[in-house]
């Protein structure tokens, strides 16, 4: 087996895992993975990540043109700019989840840190998470918007739309997701209750024992340009 062969079929299976636990519904979201040529391999335009087909899945070179396979996702730009403002990522995922898609609308959310520091894995996996303003799917503004951020967020939530998140490979953007989308569900359940989050200590103490980069923000005290853990 190739190695695009294989993570042609590695795109399928988290994309059918992510489906079936109804992270993503319908024809919605999107996986992408950058090929060691600059290429890409990502999902094709209208189809659910539940029933991809390896052989199906877009093919782009470096420029981002197609060379084989479907029509890729209408949601290039903000993959392509999550690649270049982070060149370490290798592996991007988009899904509409409802708990993310949910904090993205509330009034309080601070841009910067979508959501508080509730549990140590939250910070580990996703780091701090921004919050970029509603544009229309598609639209090539959204990749003026998260290049604004500077590479400094791994994990991205669109006002209105869903988070996207990179990672070095197609699992850790996965779990990251996962991560972030039950953070989101916890802040639901527990919003207005006043809950003990991490306090600064606390975070600091994972920032130095796993080796975490973080954005500077009101919960986070140190500064960087991502996140990495061991």
């Amino acid at each position: 087996m190739s190695e695009e062969t294989r993570l042609r079929e590695e795109i399928c299976r988290y994309g059918r895992s992510l489906f079936e636990r109804g992270l993503t519904p319908g024809s919605s979201g999107n996986i992408s993975l950058r090929l060691d040529d600059g290429g890409w391999l990502v999902t094709p335009t209208n189809a659910s990540l539940g029933f991809l087909d390896p052989a199906r899945i877009s093919r782009l070179d470096a420029g981002g043109r197609l060379i084989s396979g479907d029509k890729p996702t209408k949601e290039i730009p903000l993959h392509t700019a999550l690649y270049d403002s982070r060149t370490e990522a290798r592996a991007i995922v988009h899904l509409h989840s409802t708990h993310a898609v949910a904090v993205s609308m509330l009034p309080e959310i601070d841009p910067k840190a979508v959501l508080p520091p509730l549990t140590p894995y939250y910070l580990m996996r996703a780091g701090a998470t921004a919050l970029v303003p509603y544009f229309r799917p598609g639209d090539p503004a959204v990749a003026d918007a998260i290049r604004g951020l500077a590479g400094r967020y791994a994990s991205v939530l669109l006002a209105n739309h869903g988070p996207v998140v990179a990672g070095t490979t197609l699992e850790g953007a996965v779990f990251a997701t996962e991560e972030l989308e039950e953070t989101a569900k916890l802040y639901l359940l527990l919003r207005n209750l006043n809950p003990r989050t991490l306090s600064p200590d606390q975070v600091q103490d994972l920032v130095s024992h796993f080796g975490l980069t973080l954005p500077e923000h009101r919960n986070c005290p140190s500064e960087g340009d991502g996140h990495r853990h061991g």
